[in-house]
Parts: C-alpha cells; structure tokens; sequence
C-alpha cells in the first residue's frame, strides 16, 4: 500500500501543472482518474520536443503515470451527471480550467462542496482567481520572464535566458501536490474538506524567498554583470566556464585558493567580502581565461583537492549516465502496452514503509471508463447507454485492445 491508497483523485487538468501534481498523488498510491474529452487531453495530441508516440505522445506519457483513463463529455447532461456521481466519493478534485469554465460546466468549488463537503479542491490557474491578469495566457515561458529571475543571470546589455526546462510548470506543480497533501491531513484532522488555490506567479515568485528579501529587506539591485555571472546576487566567481574540452561550474570559492589552484596572483590579495562583489566582471574574466588551458576532467580534480565547489557541466548523456543517478535508481522502467519500454524520471521523495511504484503507465484516452464507472454503481447496460448517447467513450475496447 502507497501513503495515499484508499484516496481516489479527479484529475479534470491538462498541459503539465495539473497532470504532474495528479501524478505526484498517483505514485504515493492515490487512485487517480483522469477526466479527459472522448477524443482525450489536447496533451495526448501534439508532439514534445518533437517526439511522437504510437499511441500516448512523450509529453503525455511523462506526465500520467499511475493514473486511469475516464473520457466522457462534460457538456452531455449524462456524461456531467457521471462526474458528479464520482465527486460523491472523492477525496481530491483537480483542475486548471481557464477562468470561468469551471463554473460554466457547474463543477466550481461551491457547486462540488454541496455535493460532498470533505471534498478538497485544488484549483490551478496562471494569475488567480481574480485580479487584473485574470485572462491572460497562463504559459511558463511568459511567467518566467515576470518573475524577474531571467535578469538574475548572464550578462549586462544582452538578453535573458530562459531556463532549460519547464520550471514555473513544475514548481507550479509541486506547490499544488503540497497544497492537497496538507489540505488533506487537515481534512483528516477537522473532517473539513476546503478549497486549495495555487497560482503560477505565486509559486515562481515565492520560490525566490532569499533573492527577493535581498532586494526588499536589504534594497540591493538587481544588477547584471559585463561577464556572464549566474547569479546577480552572489560573489563571484560563480558560473559555468569553458575548458579545453567541455564545461565546469565553479561556485565562489576563496580567491586566495582559487588563485593558487589556477595560477591567478591578483587572486592572492583580494577581499572575499568586497572585492568579489566590486571586481565581478575582472574576477570572472581572469577564472574564465584560465580555465580554458587544461580539460575538464583535470580542472575538477585540482578544484575538488583544494575543497573548491565545482562540477560538471552534463548533458542529458550524462545526466543518464551517472553513477550517482544509478545508485540512486532516480529513473524507473517500465513496459507499456503500446509505447514499448519506457525509461523516464521516477520519484523524487523515498518513503521507507510505503515506497512509491509504477502500478500503470499513462492511460490510453477512456482505457478505464467502463471499470471506473462500474465501481460507481452503474451496471454494464447502463454504460453501454452512456456509450451510445456519447456520454462516455469506452476506449479499452477500441484502443486499448490493439
């Protein structure tokens, strides 16, 4: 048994945040059911990083994990009527419906309190629930760059980079697969179920507690260096530099040692607590042009012997192939029924009585209607109704079974 077994979760979201939240309930053992359309989530239809799927595309398959497939159509009565049987029995709701939709569908917190009050209801949005961005496109690229942290790096006069992954997406959703735990455990507590509302500028924002406090607390600016210094707030030198063969991170070592590790003198005298910060840009080109005379293999060595924070640049070859990655078993594999083996990032928290597993791979869209709704009451008559009015699609027969 998983942490969760016994908690069955209405997933009702798409794209990343909400899936991967639902996901993250799924491997603790949670019973997570996906509501998508009878044609399923948009997700399941477009490529990621241009890899396609035979029939579960990557992105979708990254991300639904754990969970079964429902596909009904929420704007038939019938197919609505469906949902709101199974919110009876629900423990978690979740969805990142664009503003207004939840309610227009009538599955709004209010609504679904009244049908069952312990219910938690974690609902996902780009802004909040009000507000003046209430309408704008809740997309991570756009939130990354109003969260200010794109200006925390690289340098002065030249454009920001953006993070080499979805990062407001997955903070996002780690911040709701918080949000739910606790809502449930006060649930467990009181008996009270509660709305759970997390937005993405919130979460990017809240995530930058040290950062922000030193702007506001402290007043220091937010400013950017000549030299591609990583981050605006620390001393340098502290960022990736090019050797003979590669990269290397070196992350504000002393500058005496530093200089007698790389054969920089000027290094020798200078102040760690204000020379670092007053001489960034002279401190990160000396490191810089030093750093390009021997490989990596042969900087990392020398740096880690004088106790220098240090590390390799990886690629996603690498990262795959780490020793350290291996032992620690951070991918799982698994063999899906229509996607062959897979080998993808598996569980972030290690429990020792309750280890999470894969129990099911990312669903085919309406693989699991016919037994969800079974489990429901309905009898198969009845679903073979709901199946012929397009209330529901019953995908383990026309899908599944190929």
């Amino acid at each position: 048994m998983g942490i969760l077994s016994g908690y069955r979760v209405l997933d009702c979201s798409i794209a990343m945040a909400g899936p991967f939240a639902a996901q993250r309930l799924g491997d603790l053992g949670a019973d997570v059911v996906k509501v998508e359309p009878l044609n399923g989530e948009w997700q399941r239809h477009v490529a990621a990083g241009g890899a396609r799927g035979n029939k579960v595309n990557v992105s979708f398959l990254s991300l639904n994990r754990n969970k079964r497939s429902l596909a009904i159509d929420l704007k038939n009565p019938d197919g609505k009527a469906m949902l709101l049987e199974l919110v009876k029995t629900a423990d978690v709701f979740l969805q990142n419906y664009r503003p207004g939709v939840a309610k227009r569908l009538g599955v709004d917190y209010e609504s679904l309190s009244k049908i069952n009050p312990k219910l938690i209801y974690v609902s996902i949005s780009g802004y909040g629930e009000d507000g003046p961005y209430l309408h704008r496109p809740g997309q991570d690229l756009v939130l990354q760059g109003m969260s200010g942290a794109m200006l925390s790096a690289g340098r002065e006069g030249e454009p920001p980079n953006a993070a080499g992954q979805y990062l407001v997406d997955a903070i996002t959703a780690y911040t709701a697969f918080e949000g739910a735990l606790a809502a449930l455990l006060h649930r467990e507590r009181t008996g009270e179920g509660q709305l759970v509302q997390v937005n993405m500028l919130d979460a990017i924002t809240t995530i930058q507690m040290q950062e922000l406090s030193v702007f506001t607390v402290a007043g220091k600016p937010q400013t950017r260096s000549a030299e591609p210094h990583a981050h605006v707030y620390i001393r340098a030198p502290y960022g990736a530099f090019a050797t003979t063969d590669g990269y290397i991170i070196v992350s504000f070592p002393k500058l005496a040692t530093l200089g007698q590790v790389i054969d920089e003198p000027s290094f020798l005298t200078m102040d760690d607590e204000i020379d670092t910060w007053e001489k960034r840009d002279e401190i990160f080109a000396k490191t810089r042009e030093k750093l390009k005379t021997k490989s990596s293999a042969e900087w990392l060595e020398l740096l880690r012997a004088a106790d220098i924070w240090c590390g390799p640049v990886y690629g996603y070859a690498d990262l795959v192939e780490d020793e350290q990655i291996k032992h620690n078993g951070t991918f799982v594999e698994y063999d899906h029924p229509t996607e062959g083996h897979v080998k993808t990032p598996g569980f972030a928290i290690r429990f020792s009585k309750t280890p999470s597993k894969v129990e099911r791979g990312a669903p085919l869209a309406g693989e699991h209607t016919r037994a969800v709704l079974r489990e429901a009451g309905l009898d198969e008559v009845a679903i073979d109704e709901l199946v012929a009015k397009g209330a529901v699609m019953d995908g383990a027969v026309s899908e599944a079974a190929e």
